[in-house]
C-alpha cells in the first residue's frame, strides 16, 4: 500500500476549494505517516462541505475520518 504524501492530501482536497496547505504528520524518527493529517481551507463553506463528503470515504484502500481540528487540552 503506497503512502498519502502532502501534495495527494491537497489533491483530494482541492475537488472541494480553494486549499492553502495540506501536510500528512510523520513520525520525526522513522518518517513514517502516523495516520493523519493537516489540510487549512480558508472558505469555511468549502471546508464544511470536503468534511461532508470525504467523511469515511475510501482512500487508497483506508476509510478516513474528516473532522475540525480542535485546539489541544492539557
Amino acid at each position: 500500500m503506497s503512502q498519502i504524501t502532502d501534495e495527494d492530501l491537497k489533491k483530494l482536497f482541492s475537488a472541494y476549494g480553494q486549499v492553502t496547505s495540506a501536510k500528512v504528520i510523520a513520525d520525526k524518527y522513522t518518517g513514517v505517516s502516523r495516520g493523519f493529517g493537516f489540510v487549512v481551507v480558508p472558505q469555511q463553506a468549502e471546508a464544511d462541505k470536503a468534511m461532508r463528503e470525504l467523511e469515511g470515504k475510501n482512500v487508497e484502500g483506508r476509510t478516513i475520518s474528516v473532522a475540525e481540528a480542535r485546539q489541544r487540552t492539557y
